[in-house]
């Protein structure tokens, strides 16, 4: 059985929050600017990615991410991602919520069941069975995804990709066919389906300000006072 989410006795305190959405769906920009805002409001934040999110994780996050001619198994990518996140969740993650700091997280474990399940047709039960173990077992207290259609999310992300010259190192994913992207957008919708307390769909479309005020009210029974400032 999965940990219980972290954190509920103390406002603003030892909570995590992850984000989801397809690539260009804007998670990072709504993940950042959400980091701020708790920190103007006093809360001790740890901003964190997956993968990437520990020195191991970095090197891990160059595998998965670069393009490459030789294809990489959906069973090898699991394992990588799952990797990663043991390394994270022991290293980052559990003592920032032990210590009771608010942890927002770009991607997690829905991502996984989106990307190498719905997407890579992996078994979705073996998956589970597998977050069922220590310390893969924790739940987040809150998700937020960002809902975008696949063919804008990923003219978004080929954009931001050139801008910041990374598309020869972490455009793997953005070089899938429109219809993986289909499947994972499904997944992420049928994740959301089965589990409405935790995951929250915000509309992506928009601008940044928009989007941000929809992210907030998702929020809005974990930090009332969060949307009270100006955006």
């Amino acid at each position: 059985m999965s940990r219980p989410p972290a954190g509920a006795g103390a406002e603003g305190r030892g909570r995590f929050v992850t984000f989801e959405g397809l690539e260009g769906s804007g998670k990072t920009t709504q993940i950042t600017r959400l980091a701020a805002r708790l920190r103007r409001a006093g809360a001790e934040v740890v901003l964190t990615r997956e993968p990437g999110g520990t020195a191991l994780g970095r090197e891990l996050r160059a595998l998965l991410l670069r393009p490459s001619s030789a294809p990489m198994t959906p069973l090898a990518e699991l394992l990588l991602y799952l990797t990663d996140r043991t390394q994270h969740l022991t290293e980052v993650v559990d003592p920032a919520l032990a210590a009771g700091r608010v942890v927002l997280c770009d991607r997690f474990r829905d991502a996984t069941l989106a990307y190498q399940g719905h997407g890579r047709g992996l078994a979705l039960p073996w998956i589970l069975e597998l977050h069922r173990q220590a310390p893969l077992d924790r739940t987040p207290d809150r998700t937020i995804l960002l809902d975008l259609a696949p063919q804008l999310a990923l003219a978004r992300a080929a954009r931001r990709d050139v801008q910041r010259n990374v598309a020869d190192s972490e455009g793997r994913f953005e070089r899938e066919q429109l219809e993986f992207h289909r499947r994972v957008a499904q997944g992420y919708q049928a994740l959301a389906a089965a589990e409405p307390s935790r995951i929250r769909v915000v509309d992506g479309s928009g601008g940044p300000d928009d989007v941000e005020r929809r992210v907030l009210e998702a929020l809005r029974d974990l930090w009332p006072a969060l949307g009270q400032e100006p955006c």
